[in-house]
């Protein structure tokens, strides 16, 4: 599966450079992400090709004008023909992992950044959903885009050099934070590696790890800890003393 990605823009500077980097880069490179930055001015009228203008009934701040939005829109939807168009905005649905493992199994989307004071509100007839990455404002959506396609990226078949990475992340497989992570030296600066990742055990390392995780969501993501269904081994594992994440100290399994 390739995913094909398109990115409406007033400035497409702001998006280059990341998306030939890191995974977004090797993902190109491997064919398995294709994007094409649209430049929203390419398609405004008149001599100085104005995107945005004073909102009516007075305020502060511009609004992006419907005429060269809508117009990038359906023309980038001539090629992208089965694309959804996502516009990014703050009054969206929240975007989470859940929404990024939807979209990771669509093969096209066109993406269209919001700026200012926001679109004219009949743009939103032309779209099919709007998301948004937090309750926070960003000076545009070039960022929130980018977040999307990284994102779903990393979800489409082959793009991750380890496919069981994607599973063990934060927010996979449910609302639970990803526990504690080590790596060489097993020893820095007097504090050591627990030693139950040391094992070999592979059992009791799973065992370690979901209680890390749980404690861990409970301790810093309350919010997400009350939406989890906590299994009779789930609630076993909380009740016992060794490995407890207390704030951010790490109480060693031996």
């Amino acid at each position: 599966m390739k995913l094909r990605v398109a990115i409406l823009t007033l400035f497409p500077r702001m998006v280059e450079g990341p998306l030939g980097e890191s995974i977004l880069g090797k993902a190109r490179e491997k064919g398995l992400l294709e994007t094409r930055i649209v430049d929203i001015r390419d398609f405004a009228e008149g001599k100085h090709r104005v995107t945005d203008d004073v909102p009516y009934g007075g305020g502060a701040g511009m609004v992006m004008k419907p005429e060269p939005l809508v117009s990038a829109i359906e023309s980038t939807r001539e090629e992208l023909k089965t694309a959804r168009v996502i516009l990014l905005s703050p009054q969206g649905a929240r975007f989470d992992q859940a929404k990024a493992e939807e979209l990771s199994r669509i093969e096209e989307l066109i993406l269209v950044c919001g700026r200012y004071e926001g679109v004219d509100e009949r743009v939103r007839g032309y779209v099919d959903e709007e998301l948004s990455i937090g309750d926070f404002v960003l000076t545009g959506g070039e960022f929130a885009a980018l977040a999307v396609v990284d994102a779903v990226t990393r979800l489409v078949p082959g793009v991750l050099g380890n496919e069981q990475s994607s599973l063990t992340e934060s927010f996979t497989g449910g609302p639970i934070l990803e526990g504690p992570q080590y790596t060489r030296p097993s020893e820095f600066r007097g504090k050591a590696v627990p030693e139950a990742l040391l094992s070999g055990d592979h059992a009791r390392i799973a065992r370690w790890r979901r209680r890390q995780a749980l404690v861990r969501t409970r301790e810093r993501r309350p919010d997400l800890f009350a939406r989890l269904s906590l299994t009779k081994e789930d609630e076993k594992l909380l009740a016992e003393d060794d490995g407890r994440l207390d704030g951010a100290r790490i109480f060693v399994d031996h």
